[in-house]
């Protein structure tokens, strides 16, 4: 549907058909547009889409007292304190992390103080530290990401 200040509004209805997808590259649309071609870009999200509740998943229904409604916080402290061996002389990498928007800055500092107040994460430092980001998610929100790539080798 399209609506337009003033105007009438315009309803695009079909049959759910499987069409093909044409994909073309950037430089190719950029080539279209250089030669006089008209281009639009459109961002379509369903917005009636609602997360499904636990009890709505099938496989999950039938095993709902593995998944409690709230995590108390972080394992105890264990016997063995679990350690990574590197090969001697090897350094950590160093590599520049994600730049980030304010906007994403004040999500990060927000997600982590949550994890902090309900105990599933304690403040640390390390050398060998990754790289976080945020990606976006169909709703909106922001969905915090950790990057292992430069660890995992």
């Amino acid at each position: 549907m399209i609506e337009s200040f003033g105007k009438p509004k315009v309803v695009f209805v079909g049959d759910r058909q499987v069409v093909p997808v044409c994909v073309i590259s950037t430089k190719e649309v950029r080539r279209l547009m250089l030669e006089g071609y008209k281009a639009y870009l459109a961002h379509v999200i369903d917005v009636e889409k609602v997360n499904p509740t636990l009890e709505e998943i099938p496989v999950v229904r039938d095993f709902l007292e593995v998944f409690p409604d709230d995590l108390p916080g972080l394992p105890p402290h264990r016997e063995v304190n679990f350690t990574i061996e590197t090969l001697l002389g090897v350094a950590p990498i160093s590599i520049t992390p994600y730049k980030m928007a304010p906007v994403e800055l004040q999500v990060l500092k927000k997600q982590l103080e949550e994890l902090l107040k309900k105990g599933f994460v304690r403040p640390s430092t390390s050398p060998w530290g990754a790289p976080v980001l945020f990606v976006k998610k169909k709703d909106g929100s922001m969905r915090l990401c950790v990057s292992y790539r430069q660890l995992i080798g």
